[in-house]
């Protein structure tokens, strides 16, 4: 399988790659890690007239601690979040998640921000970051804004990034005291695309008692599903089991999951149940 034909630019700078994005016209898409990008080429489900190869724009290679926050820059790749130190130390539930991201070729080209902007509700990485309350970074040629996670992902495959847009950093925030993070899958085989998923975030207060819970659930819809209904339910309560057991029924609860309804509910269930155990047990440890 071959793609279509396309014009091909390799800009060294942020400015001459987004110039290039807002070329009128023409369909124009970026290039980081291609690891999703280039099979819908191959299989010509995209078919753009000019890809913009980011991967010389040096300015966008980092992943980096600032003061409270992570920076992943638009060309981190899924293997530098998986290593780095800093990430398993302050924000351990970006490198659960990279652990289950296909296998270890694809983690060391594909990039997260890549994986954000393909908009896969069954992907790791946007459901981890919509749990944690990142932030997205967009700039293009007009100017520049933030995204939360509710405003830029739309649908399947499908974000609130207009075509000139580029996603060129995320921002994730640290997570306070006695805060526990997990992140729970099922997939048929390793490397595989999760069947269900949860990832979870529960702060206790000084007596323990729940302070924050956080739950986001994959592949349960067309975007990464903050559990709403779940979060409040734990909020203020003491999570043990009882009320772990509640917090996921209500998570799943108004799902509508198509002929596969029964089991994938069934899956849901006890993703978001086992992600929130672990994450309370690591928030008083």
């Amino acid at each position: 399988m071959k793609p279509a034909p396309f014009a091909y630019d390799a800009p060294g700078t942020l400015a001459e790659a987004l110039a290039l994005l807002a070329a009128e016209g023409e369909d124009v898409k970026p290039l980081a890690g291609g690891q999703s990008l280039v099979p819908l080429l191959n299989f010509r489900l995209a078919r753009p007239d000019r890809l913009v190869d980011l991967n010389r724009v040096e300015e966008l290679a980092y992943l980096r601690r600032d003061g409270d926050v992570l920076r992943i820059g638009a060309l981190a790749r899924t293997r530098a979040l998986e290593r780095s130190p800093d990430v398993a130390a302050g924000w351990p539930l970006l490198a659960d998640a990279a652990r289950l991201v296909g296998h270890p070729q694809i983690r060391a080209r594909g990039t997260v921000c890549g994986s954000v902007a393909h908009a896969d509700p069954a992907a790791e990485l946007p459901a981890a970051l919509a749990a944690l309350d990142a932030r997205f970074h967009v700039r293009s040629a007009r100017g520049a804004r933030t995204l939360s996670s509710r405003e830029l992902f739309v649908s399947y495959f499908t974000t609130a990034l207009e075509p000139d847009e580029l996603l060129v950093e995320i921002e994730v925030p640290s997570l306070p005291p006695r805060t526990g993070a997990a992140f729970v899958e099922h997939a048929r085989t390793h490397g595989d695309f999760a069947l269900g998923g949860a990832a979870a975030v529960v702060s206790l207060d000084g007596s323990g008692l729940c302070e924050q819970a956080r739950l986001a659930l994959v592949a349960a819809g067309a975007v990464p599903l903050r559990a709403a209904d779940a979060e409040r339910l734990l909020a203020g309560s003491r999570p043990d089991a009882r009320a772990v057991e509640a917090a996921a029924d209500a998570a799943v609860r108004g799902l509508h999951l198509g002929g596969e309804d029964a089991w994938r509910r069934a899956l849901l269930r006890e993703t978001a149940r086992q992600a929130l155990e672990r994450a309370a047990a690591r928030s008083a440890a």
